[in-house]
C-alpha cells in the first residue's frame, strides 16, 4: 500500500493503493465450473446455516446457485427461495447453463417465480402485491423463487414462520440484517433459527453496518459455518486488474466544479452525485447532471435506441452519458436501464462511458469496465461505500488500475456547518482506513517464539527463534506475525473472532467519532493508549459482553495490532519512498512495509499500544488540506474536550490495577510518563465519582458526619 497521485489531472488526490499480483486464481474455473472462492463456498455445501462473507464481484450469486442446486437434489430441501434488497439485483440469478461449464445441473427460474421482473417500482404496494404469489410458489411443486427483502418480510407476515418448513432461504447482501428488536428481516431470521427447519444461507461483500448495530445476535451467529473469502486474495487472483486506489479529495465552492476537475473522460466512470437533502447538494439534481456533462464537453443530443447523453469532448471522442438520476420521464429511464442490463454489450468496452446515478448503481449492479468510481459526500455508511468501491473492482481484460474518489467539503472559517463538515470529513477517512483493512491480507499473531506455522513461508534463512519472524502463506496472503506478551484467547468463539472477524470490530472502532476526532485532531492532548486500550477496549465488551475479560483483551490486542501494524507498514513505505530507497512494488509491497517497521524493532504488545492508529491517516490528511483549516478543525476538537468522564475512570482505574500487578504499585500522577500519569488521574476520578454516588445515596449519614 502505498500514497499514489493522480496522473490525469493537476489535482492531488491522496489515497491507499494495492498493487496485485496478478496470479488469474480468483478466475480459473474449476472441472465443476467454480472459481476459487465459489468452490471454498460448496465445500460447505452441507451445513444447514452458512454464511458467506466475500467482495463484490467474486461470485456469490454463482456460489449461491451451486449450493442450492445440490441442497435441492441430494439434501432433500423442497424449495429454495433468493430474497435480494431491490428488483435491480434480481437479474443476478438469472437462468444459468451451468452444466455447460462442467456441473450437474443447470440453474433455471420458470419466469412466472422471478418476482423483481415483475412490471412495477420498489415501494411497499407492490411488494405486499408479490405475497400471494409467494403463497402460491410455496403450493406447488417449482423449486426457485426469486424475491425481494421487502416482499419476504411481508410473506412471513403473512402467510407464519411454519410455511417454509424444509425450504432454503438464501438472503442476499445480508448486511441489510440487523439485530435490532425493530428490524423485522432480523426478527423474522431470529425465529427461523429458533425453529430450525429450514436451511440459510447468508451472503454478504460487507459484512457489518452504518449503524454499528450487529448484523445478528451472538447465539445465531454462533449457529452459522462462515466461509470468508478476502479482498486480497479476490484482487490478487486477478487476471488484469493490478492495482486500486482509493482516495478523498477536498474542495471548496459547488461540487460540479470539483467533479470537473477530477474526473478524467477517459476512465469508465460512475459518479454518484449526493441526495437533495445533502448538504452537497445544489437542490436541483438535473442541474447537477447537466452540469456535470458540461464539464465533459459540448452536449450533442440523445441517442434514441440506448437513451443515452451524446457528449463531444475536448479530444475528439463522443462519450456515451446515461443519466440515471433523471425520473421525469419513465419511458426514457426504462430504455436507458434496459440498456445499460443488455446482456449482448455486457463485454462491449465501448458501449457506454459515464454513468450518473443518485441512488441506483451500488450494489448488484455490475458493468465490469468501470474505472473510476466517483462520489460526493459521504454516503449514508460505510457498507455503502465498500458497495460503491465494487464497482470498480471487476475484472476485465485490459483493464489495469480502478479508483474510487470521495469529494468532500472542506470546511472553512465562513462556512456556517462547520461542525457538519468535520463530520462527513471524519466519515470519509474512517472509510479509507476501513478500505486499507479491507485490502490488506489478514494477519496470523501469536505470541513470540511460538513457533513457525505450517503454510507461511519464512523467507531464505527460514523459521529463527528469538529472529523477526514474519512468514507469508502464499496461497492466502496471509501473514505470521510474532508480537511478544501478545494475549491468546481461550475459547474457540474469541479464537474464531481473532481469525475471521477483525475488520467487523475495527470497524466499529473507526465508526466511535470521539476516537476519530481525538486521534486525528486533538493529538496533543490524546495519548495513544486512550485510543489503543480504552477505546477499543470498551468497543470489544460492548460487541462481546459474553467473552471472558482474558478473551476481550486478546481481542482488543489483535485488532489494535492488525490495524496499527497496516497503518505503519504504509508509513515505513512511504518514508522509504520518499528517501529513495527501495521500494517493493506488487504483491509484496506491504509485506516488505511490514517487515521495515518489525525489522527495527523488537515487536511487543506494549509497543503497539502506545502507537497511535491515525499517525499515517494524518500524515495524508495534512497534505491535502490547506492548512488553515486544517488548524481550525483542530481547535475545534480540542475544544470539545471535557474532564475525565465515569466510564473512562472506570477502565482507567481497571489498567492501573493491571499496572499494579505487574510494576508492585500504583501509578503515579507525577510521573513523567503521560500515560502512567494518566491512569493515575483516571484512579483520583474514578474515586471521585464513588465517593460522589454514595454521597447521592446516604445523605442523611453524610449531614450526621
Amino acid at each position: 500500500m502505498t500514497n499514489r497521485t493522480n496522473p490525469t489531472n493537476a489535482y492531488t488526490v491522496p489515497s491507499v493503493s494495492i498493487t496485485t499480483a496478478r496470479t488469474g486464481a480468483s478466475s480459473r474455473a474449476n472441472a465443476l465450473g467454480m472459481r476459487a472462492m465459489q468452490e471454498r463456498a460448496y465445500a460447505k455445501r452441507g451445513e444447514q446455516y452458512l454464511l458467506i462473507k466475500s467482495p463484490p464481484a467474486s461470485g456469490k450469486s454463482r456460489a449461491l446457485m451451486f449450493i442450492a442446486l445440490d441442497k435441492l437434489n441430494n439434501q432433500g430441501v423442497r424449495q429454495a427461495i433468493i430474497v435480494v434488497p431491490e428488483r435491480s439485483i434480481g437479474s443476478s440469478f438469472s437462468d444459468e447453463p451451468l452444466s455447460q461449464y462442467g456441473f450437474y445441473w443447470d440453474w433455471q427460474v420458470a419466469p412466472q417465480w422471478n418476482l423483481c421482473n415483475a412490471p412495477g417500482v420498489d415501494d411497499v404496494k407492490v411488494a405486499k402485491s408479490k405475497v400471494k404469489a409467494v403463497g402460491e410458489f410455496l403450493a406447488g411443486d417449482d423449486k426457485i423463487l426469486v424475491c425481494t427483502h421487502a416482499t419476504f418480510r411481508f410473506a412471513v407476515d403473512e402467510l407464519g414462520i411454519q410455511a417454509f418448513d424444509n425450504r432454503l432461504i438464501a438472503i442476499d447482501e445480508f448486511h441489510h440484517v440487523s439485530s435490532d428488536p425493530d428490524s423485522k428481516l432480523g426478527n423474522q431470521l431470529g425465529a427461523f433459527i429458533a425453529r430450525d427447519k429450514v436451511h440459510l444461507v447468508a451472503m454478504t461483500g460487507s459484512y457489518f453496518r452504518g449503524d454499528s448495530v450487529a448484523v445478528l445476535a451472538p447465539a445465531d451467529e454462533a449457529r452459522f459455518e462462515t466461509v470468508t473469502y478476502t479482498y486480497y486474495e479476490q484482487l490478487n487472483g486477478y487476471q488484469w486488474l493490478k492495482s486500486l486506489d482509493i482516495g478523498y479529495f477536498f474542495y471548496t465552492g459547488p461540487y460540479v466544479d470539483a467533479v470537473a476537475k477530477v474526473l478524467d473522460p477517459a476512465l469508465k466512470t460512475i459518479v454518484h452525485i449526493p441526495n437533495v437533502n445533502a448538504r452537497e447538494s445544489l437542490k436541483d439534481k438535473q442541474r447537477e447532471v447537466d452540469e456535470i456533462m458540461h464539464g465533459m464537453g459540448e452536449w450533442k443530443g440523445v441517442d434514441p435506441a440506448t437513451g443515452f447523453h451524446l457528449v463531444l469532448a475536448s479530444d475528439g471522442r463522443t462519450l456515451k452519458v446515461a443519466d440515471l438520476v433523471d425520473d421525469s420521464d419513465q419511458a426514457r429511464r426504462s430504455r436507458v436501464l434496459g440498456a445499460l442490463k443488455d446482456p449482448a454489450q455486457k463485454n462491449n468496452r465501448d458501449y457506454v462511458d459515464v454513468i450518473i446515478a443518485l441512488g441506483m448503481a451500488k450494489e448488484g449492479f455490475d458493468w465490469i469496465w468501470c474505472e473510476h468510481a466517483l462520489t460526493i459526500g459521504y454516503r449514508s455508511s460505510l457498507t455503502e461505500i465498500v458497495q460503491i468501491i465494487g464497482r470498480a473492482t471487476r475484472d476485465a481484460e485490459g483493464k489495469e488500475r480502478s479508483r474510487f474518489t470521495n469529494l468532500i467539503a472542506e470546511p472553512t472559517a465562513e462556512q456556517a456547518a462547520v461542525a457538519e463538515a468535520v463530520n462527513d470529513m471524519l466519515k470519509a477517512i474512517s472509510a479509507s482506513l476501513l478500505m486499507e483493512q479491507v485490502l490488506a491480507p489478514r494477519y496470523e499473531f501469536t505470541p513470540k517464539n511460538m513457533g513457525p506455522k505450517d503454510g507461511f513461508d519464512y523467507g531464505g534463512d527460514g523459521y529463527k527463534e528469538g529472529g523477526h519472524n514474519i512468514g507469508v502463506n502464499k496461497d492466502t496472503g496471509q501473514i505470521h506475525v510474532e508480537i511478544n506478551g501478545l494475549t491468546t484467547p481461550q475459547s474457540p468463539e474469541a479464537t474464531r473472532i481473532c481469525k475471521e472477524d477483525l475488520n467487523e470490530v475495527v470497524t466499529s472502532f473507526l465508526q466511535d467519532k470521539t476516537t476519530l476526532e481525538r486521534g486525528l485532531f486533538d493529538k496533543e492532548n490524546t495519548l495513544p493508549e486512550e485510543l489503543t486500550q480504552l477505546r477499543m477496549g470498551k468497543i470489544v465488551r460492548e460487541r462481546y459482553p459474553e467473552l471472558s475479560d482474558t478473551d476481550q483483551e486478546a481481542i482488543r490486542q489483535h485488532a489494535i495490532a492488525a490495524m496499527n501494524i497496516t497503518q505503519q507498514a504504509k508509513l515505513a513505505l512511504a518514508m522509504a519512498d520518499a528517501n529513495g530507497s527501495d521500494v517493493a512494488q506488487g504483491s509484496t509491497a506491504l509485506l516488505d512495509g511490514v517487515r521495515r517497521f518489525v525489522n527495527v524493532r523488537d515487536l511487543d504488545i506494549d509497543l503497539i499500544d502506545r502507537i497511535n492508529p491515525f499517525d499515517a491517516a494524518y500524515a495524508v490528511l495534512a497534505k491535502a488540506m490547506d492548512e488553515k483549516s486544517l488548524r481550525q478543525v483542530q481547535a475545534s476538537i480540542a475544544a470539545k474536550k471535557v474532564s475525565i468522564p465515569e466510564d473512562e475512570a472506570r477502565d482507567l482505574s481497571k489498567r492501573a490495577l493491571l499496572f499494579k500487578n505487574e510494576r508492585g504499585r500504583l501509578p503515579d500522577i507525577n510521573s513523567a510518563d503521560a500515560w502512567e500519569k494518566r491512569m493515575a488521574e483516571g484512579v483520583a476520578a474514578f474515586a471521585r465519582f464513588r465517593a460522589q454516588a454514595k454521597a447521592a445515596q446516604t445523605p442523611g449519614e453524610a449531614g450526621n458526619a
